[in-house]
């Protein structure tokens, strides 16, 4: 496996699913599977141990759940891209993961090919999500933080970057769009965060989409 390989741990509780990703993915020549775990605490020990770069990590799992070991990986300064695995029923689950931290979700009868773009989009640093949990995410913000006055605070450049935030851009891809280097564009997104008292890009997106920043 060559340095642009993405390394995937699988944490989900039912072994059959776990065996169906593995099976899958390890045919892509971009993605290894570098570990399993059945639950949630298991899956921070060997996020701890592997250190991958993506996770797909279920929701609902005996002893510590998804969004516990969300908040746990969080803690421990794991870099790993969280992508939250649900099924269409349990999707109001999801918004507290994305607040725990992760990087987007997609549902268990996703297609294989959609999954596999998906890890290769978050591990580049997009931000997935679909536009009814946009609209329950913004629905729970609340109200009395005065986010437009927040958003004055913000430079013209800062402004720009945001809407590529908005837009679901890696910090690479908006470092082309605006002709600047990406470390430029990590202290712009750092300065952005700060400004408004938020906590990850998922906020900031979802931030921008409330206050009508979207390019």
């Amino acid at each position: 496996m060559g340095d642009a390989t993405i390394k995937v741990l699988l944490v989900d509780d039912h072994q059959v699913v776990r065996r169906g990703l593995r099976t899958f993915l390890e045919i892509q020549p971009d993605i290894e599977v570098v570990g399993e775990a059945s639950d949630g605490a298991e899956g921070v020990a060997r996020a701890e141990e592997l250190r991958p770069d993506v996770v797909l990590m279920d929701v609902k799992m005996p002893g510590t759940d998804g969004i516990e070991a969300l908040r746990l990986l969080k803690e421990r300064g794991s870099e790993a891209k969280v992508l939250v695995v649900t099924s269409f029923t349990e999707h109001r689950t999801v918004v507290p993961a994305l607040r725990a931290g992760a990087a987007g979700y997609v549902y268990k009868d996703v297609d294989p090919e959609a999954l596999a773009g998906a890890i290769r989009s978050v591990h580049a640093g997009h931000v997935l999500l679909q536009p009814e949990l946009a609209e329950a995410l913004l629905a729970e913000e609340s109200a009395g933080r005065s986010p437009q006055g927040r958003g004055g605070t913000l430079t013209e450049r800062e402004q720009e970057v945001l809407g590529h935030i908005a837009d679901g851009r890696s910090n690479r891809e908006i470092a082309r769009a605006l002709t600047l280097s990406e470390k430029t564009v990590k202290t712009h997104v750092s300065n952005i965060l700060m400004k408004l008292d938020l906590q990850d890009r998922t906020q900031a997106a979802l931030w921008a989409v409330r206050n009508g920043m979207t390019r």
